[in-house]
């Protein structure tokens, strides 16, 4: 187990933790308004400080972090469920029409950026937390299917492929019972990258008002609010800023981490 992978798993580990605890606890009432004790700095009374509206910061940090990471989960869900049995069928029926389709499909969507087709369907559909997860699950289903594809089209013209063909298997019986499962590392090592990009996506579309709406806590938003109190309470900024770089951070040590761990080649370099 490498330096990176343990790194990244705590720090994973210890922010989606927190994220988690908030289901069932939080220091404060994330929807409470103080006004009076509004942006006090970071004391024995609320840890992280409070914000404009008096709300505690840790508290919203905590809520604000389950939302960033409940968007990312099912725009993830939803490219893996779709990408990974059209990556499989485009390395099954390799170089016809088929294949062909799925490829200059998935062109099709990589021809707009990321935060450009973001913007584009939250704009068009309105903002909520529903389109976000809808935008880049739409790009992560490219995405997987790449990968898939990538990583099972060398494993049809392996020897243990071609004995299963010769026993009377199917293509997609192979493609489910054997291929499957040998590219399940090059997608666990993709999910965390896609992962940690969504939380940033997430956050990104919060801040300019696309993403997750009030009274919804999220760390894009946070520090939308922040922005014009910076220098009269830094701590309000700075508090979802490291959130959200630690969140992003922890999960891209994890997949190197899980990459260094899953890679053969890495493995027999290192013996």
């Amino acid at each position: 187990m490498t330096r990176t992978l343990i790194i990244g798993a705590a720090l994973s580990t210890l922010l989606i933790g927190l994220a988690l605890l908030s289901l069932v606890w939080t220091p404060y009432d994330h929807t409470s308004l103080n006004i009076p004790n509004k942006l006090q700095p970071p004391g024995a009374a609320h840890l992280l400080g409070t914000d404009h509206l008096g709300r505690d910061i840790l508290s919203m940090v905590m809520v604000g972090a389950r939302t960033s990471l409940g968007v990312a989960l099912l725009a993830l869900a939803i490219g893996l469920s779709l990408g990974v049995p059209l990556g499989l069928a485009a390395a099954m029926h390799k170089g016809n029409w088929l294949d062909e389709t799925i490829m200059r499909g998935n062109d099709i969507v990589f021809a707009f950026p990321l935060l450009v087709m973001a913007i584009l369907i939250t704009a068009v559909f309105g903002p909520s937390a529903t389109n976000a997860i809808v935008a880049f699950g739409i790009f992560n289903i490219p995405v997987f299917a790449r990968v898939t594809r990538g990583g099972a089209l060398p494993l049809w013209e392996r020897e243990f492929i071609l004995a299963a063909r010769v026993a009377g298997k199917s293509h997609a019986h192979i493609s489910i019972e054997h291929i499957l499962p040998n590219v399940l590392n090059l997608l666990i090592v993709q999910g965390t990258i896609q992962f940690a990009l969504g939380i940033q996506v997430e956050a990104a579309l919060s801040f300019v008002g696309l993403g997750v709406q009030p009274p919804t806590p999220s760390l894009g938003r946070m520090l939308a609010d922040a922005q014009t109190l910076v220098t009269l309470a830094p701590h309000i900024a700075i508090v979802p800023g490291v959130a959200i770089i630690g969140i992003v951070m922890g999960l891209n040590l994890l997949g190197d981490g899980l990459r260094d761990a899953l890679d053969p080649r890495l493995q027999k370099a290192r013996t």
